[in-house]
């Protein structure tokens, strides 16, 4: 069996987890199944060494100028700072030109921006970091973004979530080149997850409520934290901070990026999540003590949320 070449690009301030946990699996791959089959090279933009995001640095195997040849499987790794920083074109030509006589190619993280502004993605169903979704959609209207995947195969093309999901990413490239026995052995001896359940929003704090920098609204945002059993209606909650409902609704959309309700739910579903996975609290309970009428909407709205049920979710993350 010939080896396949993995070029994973790396460029000044990526996170070095999204190259060295592909990396890992691809050579833990090798280990299990008694061969050299993958090859993996690091190639960057420009400099030697990249200095990562965390500060320490690694030695890229080849810079775009080197013409290092083709490769089997191409993937992006992210930068936190990607947002932030222009994107340099040699990197989006050299990239669009490559995936070309390119197999399979994808994205770690945020490394899916470059996939977008090289043209790459377009009508392609894709996933990036979660705290970068919404800047994603609105720089790449055409990509068929997918914000609560842990990754997202369309055709040959690969994207993952945040940072550690491009190890599940790994892990499932390996599951279609060598085989799922050789892909589940790679998982234990890595102590994983061969296939998490649910999508990446179950490994994020909210963190929403720390946005809004109106007072009523952080009002509003405390209350809901501490009162989850109560009545979070629009109106109720309004009423609270002594804001018409309409003007509440318009303001803690535009300080908090979702609707008041959508909030509230997430709140809630964010407590279940944690109550399901640190306590024993019987799932009925969980549902009304954190505001549902009852536990099936709160199955409903955990599978909606999370892609897997409460008690599959307890299942695999309960203490």
């Amino acid at each position: 069996m010939s080896t396949h070449r993995i070029a994973i690009v790396a460029m000044q301030g990526v996170q070095l987890l999204d190259v060295v946990g592909p990396s890992d699996v691809f050579a833990e791959a090798n280990r299990q199944s008694g061969r050299d089959y993958y090859s993996v090279e690091v190639v960057s933009t420009s400099g030697s060494p990249v200095k990562g995001s965390s500060g320490l640095a690694l030695i890229p195997d080849h810079l775009i100028d080197d013409e290092p040849g083709a490769f089997d499987t191409l993937l992006v790794a992210g930068d936190p700072l990607i947002q932030e920083r222009p994107l340099p074109e040699a990197l989006l030509l050299w990239v669009k030109r490559m995936t070309e006589h390119t197999g399979r190619f994808g994205s770690v993280c945020s490394g899916a921006f470059v996939l977008g502004a090289a043209g790459l993605l377009d009508g392609k169903r894709a996933t990036t970091h979660w705290s970068q979704a919404a800047e994603f959609a609105k720089r790449f209207p055409d990509v068929k973004l997918e914000p609560n995947r842990i990754f997202t195969k369309d055709g040959n093309v690969w994207t993952s979530a945040g940072v550690t999901a491009g190890i599940d990413l790994a892990l499932a490239i390996v599951e279609e080149d060598l085989g799922l026995e050789i892909a589940l052995k790679v998982a234990r001896e890595l102590v994983v997850f061969l296939k998490r359940p649910g999508g990446q929003t179950q490994f994020s704090t909210l963190l929403a409520g720390q946005i809004a920098q109106k007072t009523p609204i952080r009002v509003a945002q405390d209350f809901i934290a501490d009162n989850l059993a109560a009545d979070l209606t629009v109106g109720a909650v309004a009423n609270r901070v002594g804001m018409s409902e309409r003007n509440f609704s318009r303001q803690f959309k535009q300080e908090v990026g979702m609707t008041p309700a959508d909030y509230v739910e997430s709140m809630r579903l964010e407590a279940g999540r944690r109550l399901a996975e640190d306590t024993s609290i019987p799932l009925k309970k969980i549902a009304t003590d954190i505001g549902f009428n009852d536990d099936v909407a709160f199955r409903r709205s955990f599978s909606r949320r999370f892609g897997t049920s409460p008690a599959a979710y307890r299942r695999s993350f309960g203490t």
